[in-house]
């Protein structure tokens, strides 16, 4: 499936349809629990209701399939009335997906458009001082991530990551 990354909407409707973040945010809802499609698309439907609209449940299952593709959901079969069913189960909280959608689309970003994205984030960086700063707080984030796991292989009497 991929994402499609639509700049004329905000929060999660950037990288999906309403259904789908509603279906997205009834799974995070649901945690371990997890849930069959029958009970995404009631739950989607009920919550589509209020503004006269619906969903097929084919659409429910296209996406939550399309989504296990993407690894954002796992699932287990169950067997229940007419067969197996899958039990869809969230990988990530609503924080972790973004972190990952973000991840996704600048990977992509620096592996087809290399310079022209390093590029545009120089421009961003010259222009929002805000951004700066968070460069070097991430900088600093992962230097003190990497001299956490150097002490940690020290200890363990690994001699830990070369540089």
């Amino acid at each position: 499936m991929g994402f499609v990354f639509d700049s004329t909407e905000k929060g999660l409707g950037i990288v999906m349809k309403e259904y789908q973040v509603v279906s997205m945010r009834f799974l995070w809802e649901r945690g371990e629990e997890g849930a069959i499609s029958k009970d995404a698309w009631a739950y989607v439907n009920t919550i589509l209701m209020e503004k006269e609209e619906s969903i097929s449940r084919a659409s429910i299952i296209n996406f939550l399939n399309d989504m296990v593709d993407e690894d954002v959901l796992s699932y287990s079969e169950k067997t229940g009335k007419g067969g197996y069913h899958r039990v869809y189960y969230p990988v990530y909280d609503e924080a972790g997906f973004k972190e990952f959608i973000a991840k996704l689309f600048i990977e992509k970003l620096l592996e087809e458009f290399p310079e022209e994205t390093e590029e545009a984030i120089l421009k961003i960086m010259d222009k929002n001082r805000t951004t700066k700063t968070l460069i070097d707080s991430l900088k600093e984030r992962l230097r003190k991530k990497e001299d956490k796991g150097a002490g940690q292989a020290e200890a363990q009497g690994h001699p830990g990551p070369q540089t």
